[in-house]
């Protein structure tokens, strides 16, 4: 089965229900291959359950008014404030979506307000990454729990099962206090045991499995001393349309460590991850001033590569994740090379215009470039897909209500703790009065015994 038989069974849907008032953004998404294989991966290459799902993912982002939530109609103050942001990647070049846990308190909020920031969040990641998975980061340093929000945490779920097809990449939980292991016991109730899988418990020793130093925060005891700052998205994109590009195979990468540093430096080992053949790299910024770069290859009809562009301050690091394409064959792909391409800029903060101006201004002598051979495992190369989807638990309520009920439970038992310890302290007054008073009264005892004695 192909994307073309979704597509023709979606269409013969829409052909039954001429006013399904589908916004046009959303219909655009059944001419993207991309998405449509995404689509497809999540439902197990089932075009029926494939076609349903596009549905019903039309019809929710229709109910919810998904493509008209912006910054201009979204909470100032809750977007601000930092609970929900991304930036980082993990291990695998998937971006982080991190939520400070400590910044949110169930009920203190208005609930419609928060998903509406993560609608807004989640579309705009899912543009700018053009579709690849994502990282949940629950940082839940210092936290309680009064900042366990199970309705919030079966939302965010239900977005992954039902309405962003193939998105999921981890789900990092950080510090979790013990205090909430009963919590998350339940929460993971709600996944399969593929999708628990996707769960890894961290701290600030074993967070380097799944974030590399450079990519964590300062506070999980990484080296990036990023400070969160809203900046709106900035829709106007160059294409992104990949470019084929020829370069020879000889020749060493000019002047090593001039512009970047590239580890590997010569050579993408690539190996199979699951049912994905894949390959990384490191690109460090060697340079005083800030750069842009861009990564090409000889096929790109073969490759997903992420990110393919970016910039980076003096010092800072990119892991580069490069995935095999279905339907390739190791024997067709042993010639293939990839370039990284690097220019000086003048600071980060650019648009998309100003630095496509930058790339065409620019002379050869002004850009760096580095190539590297790719090395293949040599076992056949498998079809990639069937990623693992989170699923909902078929009796979700009783799953909220059971932890709704946990925290009520310990908001009630910490509050009866508060007044045992104001009894004790009680107590501990009314017997040292005792105690005074019966020293007073012993003395005032012996000395009438003496007094009676001396008559």
């Amino acid at each position: 089965m192909t994307t073309a038989d979704v597509r023709s069974l979606f269409q013969a849907k829409l052909n039954e229900n001429p006013d399904h008032g589908f916004h046009p953004s959303d219909l655009e998404r059944i001419k993207d291959e991309n998405y449509m294989k995404r689509v497809m991966k999540h439902n197990d290459n089932d075009p029926k359950l494939a076609s349903d799902m596009l549905w019903d993912i039309f019809t929710w982002r229709k109910t919810v008014g998904a493509n008209d939530i912006n910054e201009s109609n979204i909470r100032s103050d809750y977007i601000s404030e930092g609970a929900f942001f991304p930036h980082g990647r993990d291990v695998d070049g998937c971006l982080l979506l991190i939520i400070k846990s400590k910044k949110h308190v169930k009920g203190v909020k208005d609930f419609e307000e928060i998903k509406k920031i993560i609608i807004y969040w989640f579309d705009r990641i899912e543009r700018e990454e053009n579709g690849n998975r994502v990282t949940l980061f629950f940082d839940l340093d210092g936290c309680g729990l009064s900042n366990v929000d199970m309705e919030l945490t079966n939302y965010l779920i239900g977005l992954f099962k039902s309405y962003y097809p193939s998105f999921l990449n981890y789900i990092i939980i950080y510090q979790m206090p013990w205090v909430m292991s009963a919590a998350f016991k339940i929460i993971k109730s709600l996944l399969p045991a593929k999708g628990v899988e996707k769960m890894k418990f961290v701290n600030k020793d074993t967070l380097k499995e799944f974030v590399e130093p450079e990519q964590a925060l300062a506070c999980w005891g990484g080296k990036d001393n990023y400070v969160y700052e809203f900046i709106p998205e900035n829709r106007t994109q160059e294409s992104h349309t990949p470019k084929k590009v020829t370069f020879a195979e000889q020749g060493d990468n000019h002047s090593p460590g001039e512009m970047l540093r590239i580890n590997p430096s010569n050579l993408i080992i690539f190996k199979t991850d699951n049912d994905e053949v894949t390959g990384q790299f490191t690109i460090t910024n060697m340079d005083e001033s800030a750069v842009s770069f861009k990564i090409r290859t000889t096929s790109p009809e073969k490759f997903r590569v992420r990110p393919s562009s970016g910039t980076l301050t003096p010092n800072a690091s990119q892991t580069i994740l490069i995935v095999v394409q279905s339907g390739f064959q190791l024997r067709s792909m042993v010639k293939d090379m990839f370039l990284v391409m690097s220019v000086q800029i003048p600071k980060t903060e650019l648009t998309a215009k100003e630095l496509s101006e930058i790339w065409q201004n620019s002379s050869g002598s002004k850009v760096d470039e580095y190539r590297l051979k790719c090395q293949f495992p040599i076992k056949d190369l498998p079809k990639n897909g069937n990623t693992v989807e989170v699923k909902s638990q078929q009796k979700p309520d009783s799953v909220v209500s059971a932890l709704n009920n946990l925290q009520s439970n310990y908001e009630v038992l910490h509050l009866q703790i508060h007044k045992l310890k104001v009894y004790q302290m009680m107590t501990l007054i009314l017997t040292v009065a005792v105690v005074v008073l019966g020293v007073l009264i012993y003395q005032s005892s012996n000395g009438s015994d003496r007094y009676c004695e001396r008559i």
